[in-house]
């Protein structure tokens, strides 16, 4: 039975998308069977980040509401022939997906694979609490600035009451990752530091991805950045954050700083 993995944030342009191609890469390099699922309808850009646009026939709304079979829409990647993606459709809107068919369609991906990280639209609406309702880890992507980290504490309280755990009395296994984070620039004042953001968040720190062109530069490539170039700072810091996501402990430090965080933050349980 594979692990659901929701990667949400309640502010757009955070690094959701990323995020989704570069753990779903980094997990399936390990030896996993992946499935990177784009719940962003009416956008899509999973399928662009991964290189895979060229190649979409049928998406998730046509599986959703049974036009295809899953093995029909699903795209398997051509670097890492553990990883699939289910791409959004882009001439279809948010309510055409259903609570009956998302189900359903978690059921299929639930047998076939390992790993299902689901890229979840930004913000409170349908697709961001479809995309979470199946979740049994949530990872919460931020910026290191106020509007973020306090939309993302509204999607925290949302996890805990609008999933499929919440209604059975449980708690979903919740992670922070702090994106386009700069040391320099915190320590100026201009973003908030890493003590701030888990202040407010008080769940665990999964990663720090460092502000980086690399990320950019893997984006318009078509390739997850973890893929990309496996020795850049924000591959690194990916590789890292999915090990940790499969259990491993792996020292933190802040990028840019060399004084361990391990100790200070990594061994938080979720509020």
């Amino acid at each position: 039975m594979a692990k659901v993995v929701v990667v949400t944030s309640g502010k757009g342009g955070v690094g959701k998308t990323t995020t989704t191609a570069a753990l779903g890469a980094a997990i399936a390099e390990m030896g996993k069977n992946v499935c990177v699922v784009d719940f962003d309808v009416g956008l899509r850009n999973l399928d662009l980040v991964m290189g895979a646009e060229r190649r979409v026939v049928y998406d998730l709304i046509n599986v959703v509401q049974g036009d295809a079979k899953l093995a029909q829409a699903l795209i398997r990647d051509k670097r890492v022939d553990t990883l699939s993606l289910l791409p959004a459709s882009q001439t279809r809107d948010k309510d055409n997906l259903t609570l009956e068919g998302v189900g359903k369609l978690m059921d299929e991906l639930h047998e076939r694979f390992d790993y299902v990280v689901c890229d979840s639209p930004a913000g409170i609406e349908r697709g961001a609490t479809l995309a979470m309702r199946h979740a049994d880890i949530a990872v919460v992507v931020t910026n290191p600035e106020v509007s973020s980290v306090r939309d993302s504490d509204r999607i925290i309280g949302l996890l805990d009451a609008k999933t499929a755990r919440a209604e059975r009395g449980e708690r979903i296994e919740k992670h922070l990752l702090l994106t386009r984070y700069d040391q320099t620039r915190a320590e100026r004042g201009d973003m908030l530091k890493v003590d701030d953001v888990l202040e407010i968040l008080s769940i665990p720190l999964l990663g720090i991805v460092p502000e980086s062109t690399d990320v950019l530069r893997a984006s318009n490539l078509g390739t997850p950045v973890t893929l990309a170039d496996n020795q850049s700072a924000p591959a690194r810091a990916y590789r890292d954050a999915a090990r940790r996501l499969m259990g491993e402990t792996i020292e933190m430090t802040i990028p840019g700083d060399r004084k361990s965080l391990f100790g200070r933050f990594f061994g938080r349980r979720a509020a």
